[in-house]
């Protein structure tokens, strides 16, 4: 039952290329930071990646991109990254976007093993073109499919060597979802404890959903954007 690799190198050492690579974090917040490096620094490529977004230009996910890594991303937000921007203008980049409450319920439906599901969300728009609608109660929908991946890597603030995991305030946004998603999901944390230490209450992902974990070695605490206000003549 000890799930636990010494580091996020060993826990990747057998990912391989091509594979649909799903990665929990909103914006800079929650990204499993070590894993993304060490997906970097391993050298895959033609990787379908699947995240609410593209992280920022040299940050987070955006590492992978400007590595040139990812052949195709699905995600709801990419307006952070130039790279991003340059390489899907460019025809360099396959790019599928995705509406942020589709994305999330297409990992949700992947992780409880449900095939698909209609929402209102995108009909009458770009993201119904080709796709089947039905109505019901005289309201159009859209069907979307759920949206499994090869690997999941996740970032918690706490977990055990049974893969259970608590996650802290923001970060606990896609991560869960991804993890349920995955067929094979990694867990980096901040703090990693004997199994049995955790408060069963407590937990937010059971371990049944985590195959690897690990002890992350550095957090950044990246800002993504800092917005400041002038001072005002009396703190002047």
């Amino acid at each position: 039952m000890n799930k636990t690799y010494a580091s996020a190198e060993d826990a990747v050492a057998d990912l391989a290329d091509g594979i649909t690579l799903l990665v929990g974090g909103f914006g800079l917040s929650g990204n499993p930071e070590n894993l993304i490096r060490a997906v970097h620094d391993r050298g895959l490529k033609d990787l379908t990646l699947v995240s609410n977004n593209a992280g920022v230009d040299g940050k987070g996910l955006g590492v992978l991109l400007e590595a040139r890594q990812v052949r195709r991303m699905v995600g709801s937000y990419v307006g952070e990254n130039k790279e991003f921007e340059r390489q899907f203008l460019a025809g360099e980049l396959e790019v599928e976007l995705c509406p942020q409450g589709t994305l999330a319920e297409r990992l949700r439906a992947a992780g409880a093993g449900i095939a698909a599901f209609y929402t209102p969300t995108g009909v009458g728009t770009q993201r119904a073109e080709g796709r089947e609608t039905r109505a019901f109660n005289g309201r159009d929908y859209l069907l979307e499919e759920a949206l499994p991946g090869d690997v999941a890597l996740v970032k918690a603030w706490k977990g055990d060597t049974h893969g259970n995991l608590v996650f802290r305030k923001t970060a606990r946004n896609f991560n869960p979802l991804v993890a349920r998603a995955g067929r094979l999901t990694i867990a980096e944390v901040e703090h990693l404890v004997p199994a049995g230490e955790l408060d069963p209450d407590a937990i937010h992902l059971p371990g049944i959903y985590v195959q690897r974990i690990l002890q992350g070695a550095r957090y950044d605490k990246w800002i993504e954007q800092r917005t400041v206000r002038p001072r005002s003549a009396q703190e002047a």
